[in-house]
Order: structure tokens, then C-alpha cells, then sequence
């Protein structure tokens, strides 16, 4: 059986290489059959993950780490509110760019605009000229406090697509695997450059 943990070091060193996971930013998790998941442990750099970096979360709230002085990124209630909310997702990426974090304050609503690229139909949006918008929420110290507001936005409506900006802190993406999980970060990272670059020129 494949160990999962092992397309999670893959994506960090290579969302690392690329600056959007630098130092120990960001956290990744993906999920098993009998609900469970890996997630980063904290403080790891996520550069030079090794199979021991990852935190055993169990249904219920219950998790396990290699070490004992391990513990489940910050940002595990977020994975936790994406996975219930979302039974199909298999894999859940949050990653801290500078771009997504200047896009972020391009708009004081609770939704950022995207621009009709290509680009969206590899996130699910099968449209011409599709109007997307990507749901932004409040960074709030209290990350569990975040995770509610998400739990409650998307239960009452859910996303066009299988992402979410916290502002100032990150993109957070969900996918039926941790190939498709890598592959919407790439795409939204590339539309967040172009929103980016395209408001320079207009400049």
C-alpha cells in the first residue's frame, strides 16, 4: 500500500523550491480509507520533511505523533472542517505565497473576483468566460476560530471551487487526491501571479 506521507514530502519540498512553503510555513495533510489522516506535525520545515514529520489524526479528534514532543500544525482544525464538509476530498494543501497574500487585500469583501483564465476549468468550473469568485475569510489568531467561519459559510453555500483564501496568510485547496491536491495549487498560485502582474501593467 502506498504511504500518502510520501507524495506529502514530494509537494512541500516542492511547493518550498518554488517559495510558496518557505521555513515552516504551510501545512499539508492527506486522508485514508478509515477517515484518518497525516497532517505536518509543527515547526517542521517543510523543505526537508522526512516520513516522521507527520501527525496521525483520528476520527474524533484523537492523533498520534513518531515524537514526543510532536504536535498537529496550527492549521489542523481547518483540514478537519474540509474533510467533514467535503467526504470526497482525499487531500487538503495549504500553502503561504506572497502573491495569494497580495491578492488577498485586492478586495474588502468576503469573495475575491478571478479573472475568466483557462486556467479555471483545471479546478472544476467548466464555463466560457467563467465569473468565479474565491471565497476570503478573516486570519484570526484563534485558528479554530477560522475553521468555524468555514464550517459555516460552506455549509449554508457552498465554493464555485475547491479553494479559499485567508487574508494576509494563505491559500487553502482540496482534491480527490494528492496529485489533484498539488495540481490546484499550481493553478491557483499561476492565476494569483497574474492577478498580480496585471495589476502592475495597469499601473
Amino acid at each position: 500500500m502506498t504511504d500518502l506521507r510520501n507524495d506529502l514530502i514530494s509537494a512541500a519540498k516542492y511547493f518550498h523550491d518554488r517559495g510558496w512553503m518557505w521555513g515552516t510555513a504551510g501545512n499539508l495533510s492527506a486522508r485514508m480509507e478509515d477517515g484518518s489522516f497525516w497532517v505536518t506535525a509543527s515547526g517542521k520545515s517543510k523543505g526537508e520533511l522526512i516520513i516522521h514529520d507527520f501527525i496521525h489524526m483520528k476520527p474524533g479528534g484523537e492523533w498520534e505523533g513518531s515524537r514526543p514532543t510532536d504536535k498537529p500544525s496550527a492549521e489542523t482544525s481547518i483540514h478537519e472542517a474540509i474533510y467533514d464538509l467535503f467526504p470526497e476530498a482525499k487531500a487538503c494543501y495549504h500553502v503561504h505565497s506572497v502573491e495569494a497574500n497580495l491578492v488577498s487585500n485586492f478586495t474588502t469583501a468576503d469573495a475575491l473576483p478571478l479573472p475568466p483564465l483557462e486556467m479555471i476549468k483545471g479546478l472544476g468550473l467548466w464555463e466560457e468566460n467563467p465569473q468565479c469568485a474565491m471565497p476570503l475569510f478573516v486570519n484570526h489568531l484563534d485558528v479554530p476560530k477560522i475553521a468555524a467561519e468555514i464550517r459555516d459559510r460552506f455549509s449554508q453555500q457552498p465554493p464555485q471551487i475547491p479553494a479559499l483564501l485567508i487574508r494576509n496568510h494563505g491559500v487553502t485547496v482540496w482534491a480527490h487526491s494528492t496529485e489533484g491536491a498539488r495540481n490546484a495549487i499550481e493553478l491557483v498560485e499561476y492565476i494569483f501571479r497574474y492577478m498580480v502582474l496585471e495589476r502592475q501593467i495597469r499601473q
